[in-house]
């Protein structure tokens, strides 16, 4: 589908799942191994693809018809296929007190002592599903369901870079200091961004 003048929108999907996530990671892989001149940018979200387009490339002529057309050429790939599994990150982790308000409110919610819940969320093994929010931010997926809580009812103004947080059923780390909704469990000193 059109997504404005320059860019078209692929929807594999509609939900936060790791098997159409994987999907989309790979057919990113595949557009930008093959990639024109003409495509600016590959924005890869859960379940789906965003292609901007460069509208100049293409005078007097519809670029995302051009677009749709290069596409639907793209030599097919493996529907299963799993995008490169990238690099892997140890991210060491402060959990509660100042680091981590929300821990115990999100261990109480989860039925677990706030020792089993650093237990549970630090042995999980996360992925990159996407960024977005602001910049830098990884949305995670990996998270162990019976850590999943809603966001706050009213967001912080401002969260410290760093802070490891849960927003529903996904996991994030805050790149930088700014407002956000997610329960804080911890904070990290690595640098995203």
């Amino acid at each position: 589908m059109r997504l404005g003048e320059d860019a078209l929108l692929l929807r594999l999907g509609d939900a936060i799942d790791a098997d159409t996530n994987a999907r989309v990671h790979a057919l990113a892989a595949r557009i930008g191994a093959a990639r024109p001149s003409w495509l600016r940018d590959i924005v890869p979200a859960y379940a789906s693809l965003a292609l901007f387009v460069d509208a100049d490339a293409f005078p007097g002529d519809d670029p995302l018809a051009r677009a749709e057309t290069w596409l639907r050429a793209l030599p097919p790939g493996d529907a299963d296929a799993t995008a490169s599994r990238g690099k892997s990150h140890d991210i060491g982790v402060r959990y509660g007190g100042e680091s981590g308000p929300d821990l115990e409110a999100v261990a109480e919610h989860a039925g677990l002592q706030p020792r089993q819940l650093v237990e549970r969320h630090a042995a999980a093994e996360y992925r990159v599903a996407m960024l977005g929010f602001a910049p830098g931010f990884p949305y995670l997926l990996g998270l162990d369901p019976r850590l999943a809580m809603p966001r706050l009812p009213t967001p912080r103004l401002r969260v410290e870079a760093g802070s490891v947080g849960i927003g529903g059923a996904q996991a994030g780390i805050y790149p930088h200091p700014g407002p956000g909704g997610w329960r804080l469990i911890g904070r990290t000193d690595a640098l995203l961004f």
